[in-house]
């Protein structure tokens, strides 16, 4: 999508994940992609292996989601090896009669359709058969601006296969009243059959559960303080062949639409503003229900937020104005960065690093969002996909908070590493490097927070500060073979 809700006239996925390595949104994808493949290549033997791409757009978003594919060489796909789906608007509606929304005397006002329409773009272009008839086991859907979410693909693909789960949603712990669906199991009360698992949307659970069961709504669990009900972070890992079998089926992967409009007054006939039919991918098990019935396995797997749940959403004011009122999820830019920085500060202290993790007491704000003051670390896809890589890859050392890490490298091992500063290590497929007892010292990069009213582009303001990268060690390797690094930095090649 846009990124008009961020205050950002581009498309979400162009937008930089993080400001130490500069990788947009699509690329960090892309290399996440990249890096599941090469680890398919080097387990199997078998070179020739792809994982394809899909990414849904819309008018406003085609041409230039192309360009910045054009831009970048693919970020490194084959050719061939990313497609794009166009969706198409549907008519703005301006009423509870369902007049249409007007732009000028021959023209009507369109909306995009929502995120549901991705089924049957798929079906139309026979993609599914496509990857069944190819072996193909799963599809994974992901959202454009939550980059925590590679943590859990693999996790959640591993219990899918382990479940036989059809369909499986990532999901969250989800706080009671909050502003996210829910995944729940609807009873069918004479039809078996006709029962599901499925996510209902925020504004539904609580009448839902006020009018069923113990009749107390959307309330928290008093053992846990969080719903009984996962939050859905609308990430989804399907099963290819049900996935195609229901595809396949009457509806041809279109999902139900609904309309949810803001009506101006109690009378609930005006719209505040022109509302549209849409629909929502999440609602599919209703289509896995009618072709499987009860053999649709639907399911779910929770992860805790920092691990897989930070998007960015919402503008830099609106997240000021959410953190004024108590909230600790302002879903902002900054916020979605610094979360980025801290899960990787978790799985360095998880591999025996001394390093300070952030905790909510310590973050400072910055233009009006707290965020980590350091250290900020960045584990590229390139590096480390799994836990198990990062335990091999990671020995000991010290980080301090005031520092910079990015490691990028499938090959790259780093032990007892003593750092005071930034510190930025790449290096290239076939590269064997074994960074042992390096020791850095330099001024690093800090962040220097935007004056108020400052005329400065808009990716800058979105964030409201910038990066002053005064110093750092940069340690690139690209041609294949053995090396080593000790204390002073020095590159050795060995073989």
């Amino acid at each position: 999508g846009l990124g008009e809700r961020l205050g950002y006239s581009g498309i979400k996925l162009s937008l930089e994940t993080n400001l130490c390595t500069n990788k947009c949104y699509l690329e960090v994808y892309a290399k996440y992609i990249q890096a599941m493949q090469r680890m398919a290549h080097l387990k199997t033997g078998k070179d020739h292996i792809r994982i394809p791409l899909v990414i849904m757009t819309s008018g406003d978003t085609d041409p230039l989601t192309r360009q910045l594919l054009k831009d970048n060489n693919n970020f490194g796909f084959d050719e061939g090896q990313v497609i794009i789906v166009k969706q198409d608007k549907v008519c703005a509606l301006k009423d509870g009669n369902a007049g249409l929304s007007m732009k000028s005397k021959w023209e009507i006002e369109t909306k995009p359709h929502g995120h549901g329409d991705v089924h049957h773009l798929l079906y139309r272009e026979g993609l599914v058969d496509k990857w069944y008839n190819e072996g193909k086991k799963h599809v994974i859907f992901l959202q454009d601006t939550n980059a925590l979410v590679i943590n859990s693909v693999l996790p959640t693909l591993g219990v899918s296969i382990a479940k036989g789960f059809h369909m499986n949603s990532i999901c969250i712990p989800r706080l009671a009243g909050e502003a996210a669906g829910a995944i729940a199991r609807l009873e069918h009360k004479t039809d078996p059959e006709k029962s599901l698992v499925i996510n209902v949307e925020y504004n539904q659970l609580d009448p839902l559960l006020s009018s069923q069961g113990d009749c107390k709504g959307d309330v928290a669990d008093p053992s846990t303080g969080y719903s009984p009900y996962p939050g859905n972070a609308n990430n989804i890992v399907i099963e290819m062949g049900a996935y195609a079998r229901t595809l396949n089926g009457e509806d041809q992967g279109v999902v139900i639409e609904f309309v949810n409009p803001k009506y101006r007054d109690e009378t609930r006939t005006e719209f505040k503003k022109p509302t549209r039919l849409e629909c929502m991918m999440q609602d599919i098990p209703k289509l896995f229900q009618k072709e499987m019935g009860s053999e649709a396995n639907i399911g779910f797997t929770m992860f805790d937020r920092w691990f897989t749940f930070s998007p960015a959403k919402n503008s830099l004011e609106a997240g000021v104005e959410d953190v004024g009122k108590g909230g600790t999820a302002p879903g902002t830019m900054s916020s979605a960065e610094s979360d980025k920085y801290i899960q990787n500060q978790r799985k360095l202290k998880f591999a025996g690093v001394d390093i300070n993790v952030t905790e909510e007491k310590d973050l400072v704000p910055i233009a009006g969002i707290p965020v980590t003051p350091g250290p900020r670390v960045i584990l590229c896809p390139g590096f480390a996909i799994t836990q198990k890589e990062v335990v091999e890859k990671i020995e000991g050392g010290k980080v301090t908070d005031r520092s910079t890490l990015v490691l990028e490298g499938e090959g790259l091992k780093v032990k007892n590493l003593d750092l005071d500063g930034a510190l930025v290590i790449r290096t290239g497929h076939d590269c064997d490097v074994t960074v042992d007892g390096l020791v850095v010292r330099n001024k690093g990069y800090d962040l220097s927070e935007v004056p108020e009213g400052s005329d400065v582009p808009e990716e800058v303001a979105i964030r409201g500060y910038t990066m002053n990268k005064n110093e750092a060690m940069e340690i690139i390797i690209t041609e294949p073979g053995k090396y080593h690094i000790g204390a002073d930095g020095e590159v050795k090649r060995l073989e």
